[in-house]
């Protein structure tokens, strides 16, 4: 990790860039990989899944005999911690639970929101080396509290056609059974279009590869919802010399071993501690199995020496990190100079994996500078909102002719009309 020493303020956001791994031709590749699906369903699906993932899949769907063998292959060590982890998520979304009382906004106009389950939801949960098995408990938990009529899940198959057993458990164990052994841009396009096995989704959540986010960006633009831009993960760190410089440089690992297009960043107020934890950075890095993929993501990743605590929290706020941990003195008296970030950390001892797995917040959130405009997954990101108004005769009288004159001014008589037509009846029954 290179080192970076009181930046102009003006140099800030040239640091904050992250840095890009283009694909030759990613956009015709996988519109071309949506079209194919959309045109030959799953027949396209089978023929893509020899293609990218080198094994030929006779079903698509997952019987419940494969749902059955997985749950026994699941430890009762990693089943308990499963059913911890969703206690407390469900507890932290079911608080997100609200109802909005009728606003009458003057006599005679009463207003009010209500909010609806989207019906039709797709949950896209990545394998490959890392199969994250607590994505499932992340979406589909508030799939099931907000009470979406069908909840759909694909994660494509290992080279031998199997599904990671944690990952059939997990969906078992919230009941969702309409899983899908088909991964990649292919998958998004299934979810997207539907084929003979697939049903369709309204909106599609999960994070992927390059090809999966793009693929998420091509089928929003046909009308079809996603839960946000997610690209490579990343954390940033601000840490004062009262940190631990081991916990630090774990918590950098942690998300560097996500991927090597993951970026980690470490800001301070002490030239020593950065060192400290460049030290500990090696000593642990030595002792993982996923070394060679953190040490690439730490290639692309830096540390940040500022003059104040103050200082780097405005840095922050201009690299909008997916996830920031404050492990500062007295951390909770800087939450509200918090502007962007996705989810944040509080005290040497919140690490990044407890919001990955188990605290109860939600871990789909969003990267690439996003948590600027946009907010993590959270139970409102499975239903819509509904607003509903009610307007009395006395409720027209006293707003008729504000509408009147407004619609007058943009030129709609129609709407003008609207109004007329009801407030002259009124006069005419007095």
């Amino acid at each position: 990790m290179k080192t970076i020493i009181n930046p102009p303020y003006a140099d800030w956001a040239k640091y904050c860039e992250r840095p890009a791994f283009p694909a030759e031709d990613l956009e015709e590749k996988v519109a071309a990989v949506l079209e194919e699906v959309r045109l030959e369903g799953d027949i396209a699906l089978k023929r893509l899944t020899s293609v990218f993932d080198k094994v030929n899949v006779e079903n698509i769907k997952i019987s419940v005999a494969e749902i059955e063998k997985a749950n026994s292959q699941v430890s009762e060590e990693l089943k308990q911690a499963i059913a911890v982890a969703a206690i407390n998520i469900r507890t932290f979304h079911t608080a997100q639970q609200m109802t909005e009382q009728p606003v009458e906004t003057m006599p005679g106009i009463k207003c009010w929101r209500k909010s609806v389950a989207i019906e039709n939801v797709g949950l896209y949960i990545p394998g490959g080396s890392a199969p994250l098995f607590s994505t499932i408990l992340m979406l589909g938990i508030p799939a099931l509290i907000a009470g979406c009529r069908q909840i759909v899940l694909c994660t494509p198959p290992d080279k031998d056609g199997n599904i990671n057993p944690a990952v059939l458990y997990t969906a078992s164990f919230l009941g969702i059974t309409e899983i899908f052994k088909v991964g990649g841009a292919q998958a998004i396009a299934a979810l997207a279009y539907g084929t003979e096995t697939i049903p369709k989704a309204d909106k599609i959540f999960g994070p992927g590869n390059q090809y999966v986010t793009k693929a998420k960006e091509l089928v929003q633009k046909n009308g079809i919802a996603i839960d946000l831009p997610a690209g490579p993960s990343e954390v940033l760190v601000i840490a004062d010399s009262s940190a631990d410089a081991e916990f630090v440089a774990s918590d950098l690992l942690s998300q560097a071993e996500h991927g090597p297009d993951s970026q980690v960043v470490l800001l301070s107020d002490s030239a020593e501690f950065v060192e400290n934890v460049k030290v500990a950075l090696n000593e642990q890095l030595y002792f993982l199995p996923r070394a060679s993929v953190a040490e690439k993501a730490l290639e692309n990743s830096f540390t940040v020496v500022l003059n104040s605590i103050r200082e780097c929290i405005d840095f922050s706020n201009v690299y909008a990190p997916e996830h920031l941990i404050l492990a500062v003195e007295k951390s909770e008296e800087y939450a509200d100079k918090i502007q962007n970030a996705g989810s944040v950390f509080l005290g040497n001892y919140s690490c990044e994996s407890a919001g990955d797995y188990a605290s109860g917040t939600n871990h789909t959130l969003p990267t690439n500078g996003y948590a600027r405009s946009y907010s993590g997954v959270s139970l409102d990101s499975f239903v819509k909102k509904i607003t509903f108004q009610n307007i009395s005769r006395e409720g027209i009288q006293n707003i008729g002719r504000t509408i009147e004159v407004m619609a007058e001014a943009e030129q709609l008589v129609a709407h003008k009309n609207a109004v007329s037509i009801r407030l002259k009846k009124i006069q005419d029954e007095k």
